[in-house]
């Protein structure tokens, strides 16, 4: 006789509290947005977090959109680059490709989306050594800066 199937604590319980989470970047690729424009997208798999919510998805569309939503694409995927010890340059082709495998930390929210709570992606720091609690913006800007093509120490780093 088989043994009933029961219901897991994670089958019940919820997403993660709002914070900051260790992650590493397991995609960063060019995808067409459902208008067909340009757009990076990212998924960061989380360390500290359990399915389903340790897989999450983040897009940077970067054209066909207002001036002032490219703009902010644009800024939030530098974030993103630096949060991973890279930096980009004026004139850098955007090779979203650089990204896979770094180690960052991921500012999660909770956003109330068809009647339901999901998890967000607000924000990206570089990981850094810290002895308080994982939330807290101590260290945000703790990375050792590299270039994008060459992985060496930037200039005046």
């Amino acid at each position: 006789m088989q043994q009933p199937l029961r219901f897991l604590e994670t089958d019940v319980g919820g997403p993660p509290p709002p914070g900051w989470y260790a992650g590493t970047i397991t995609t960063a690729c060019w995808r067409e947005s459902s208008r067909n424009n340009r757009m990076v997208y990212l998924v960061v798999t989380l360390d500290s977090v359990g399915s389903p919510y340790d897989h999450l998805s983040d897009y940077f569309v970067l054209e066909g959109v207002t001036p002032r939503g490219i703009d902010c694409s644009r800024r939030r995927l530098v974030t993103v680059f630096r949060a991973g010890g890279l930096v980009p340059r004026a004139g850098e082709e955007i090779r979203p490709g650089v990204l896979e495998g770094l180690t960052i930390e991921v500012k999660l929210a909770h956003e109330l989306w068809k009647g339901q709570v999901r998890l967000q992606i607000t924000g990206y720091r570089p990981v850094a050594a810290r002895s308080g609690p994982a939330d807290d913006d101590a260290g945000a800007d703790a990375a050792w800066p590299l270039s994008m093509t060459s992985r060496e120490p930037a200039d005046g780093a």
